[in-house]
């Protein structure tokens, strides 16, 4: 397993080739000290274990896809379902996956690439994909930078599967929320988007205000509202870090875990999307190229 670490004067960020995992990002707090605002595991061999997507690259389709597989062009493809859900790529995901260091670059706007190639038919997916993913530092943001090509039609969703937490608080409830996202996909008793689209007025997923987490739990879908001027937005006052999601993507799973204190924004296309026709098109064709840009910038709390 090999190690890369990129930094700038704002942001240090340490990625393993297994899995493309972020395993450190860290930042100095209001008061200097430096802050590792990501979940991870000290010692890279335990990633072999984890079972929690620590970090990982997500693919070859993120989140969850129902009725056992997906149909292109007529062709039935049937993928790896556990209690009828097909979660995160299969049962060997991108994330489980050792991937290619293509390219570092120190100096100004430091990056790492990484590529993969997923072969045809691995997991069940057609075609033979080449993915890259590239996390990129510019003064005070960390760009993940998700690419993928294809030579058959195929469903492709990729995003980065990394926990945060702002100020290593063993309670999430007192960290401010603001989601740019005035709508969430209904979801059945397996997680499973109904195809519905319901706005968060009057429910519990309303953060289209800055607040307080407090007692809400979420592993939600939800829609990213476009040309929205409040963006989503972390923040802790312990810290004094905040953090804005920026992406190109139409929606985010946001997650927020049982067993530890911390947040996920996964952007990406909408769960599912290969069986629900009325959502974003998730299929990739030969001579198009995949791309997921999203920004993860950091800054002090006013």
């Amino acid at each position: 397993m090999n190690q890369v670490t990129i930094k700038n004067s704002f942001i240090t960020l340490t990625v393993l080739d297994y899995g493309a995992i972020i395993q450190k990002m860290v930042l100095k707090n209001k008061e200097g000290v430096d802050t590792n605002v990501v979940v991870g595991l000290e010692e890279p061999d335990k990633y072999l274990n984890d079972n929690k997507s620590l970090g990982a690259c997500i693919g070859r389709y993120a989140g969850r896809i129902s009725k056992g597989g997906f149909k292109i062009n007529n062709i039935d493809y049937p993928i790896f379902s556990k209690d009828g859900v097909h979660l995160h790529g299969g049962q060997k995901g991108f994330g489980k996956r050792y991937w290619t260091i293509e390219q570092v670059h120190d100096g100004d706007n430091p990056f790492v690439k990484l590529g993969y190639l997923s072969k045809d038919m691995e997991e069940g997916y057609p075609g033979n994909l080449k993915a890259t993913v590239t996390y990129k530092l510019v003064g005070s943001s960390l760009f993940i930078i998700h690419e993928a090509t294809t030579d058959k039609a195929t469903p492709v969703n990729l995003t980065n599967h990394s926990y945060f937490n702002l100020d290593g608080a063993e309670t999430i409830d007192h960290w401010d929320l603001r989601l740019s996202c005035s709508q969430y996909l209904e979801t059945d008793a397996k997680l499973l988007p109904t195809g519905k689209l319901i706005s968060v007025n009057n429910s519990k997923y309303d953060f289209l205000e800055m607040k307080k987490i407090g007692q809400v739990r979420l592993d939600t879908p939800f829609v990213m509202d476009s040309g929205q001027e409040k963006g989503t937005v972390l923040a802790s006052d312990r810290s004094g870090l905040s953090m804005e999601v920026i992406t190109d993507q139409p929606g985010v799973v946001v997650y927020t875990p049982t067993a530890f204190a911390a947040i996920c924004f996964e952007t990406q296309n909408y769960p599912d999307a290969p069986n629900q026709p009325h959502f974003p098109n998730s299929i990739l064709q030969p001579g198009e190229t995949y791309h997921n840009g999203s920004e993860f910038r950091f800054s002090f709390v006013n």
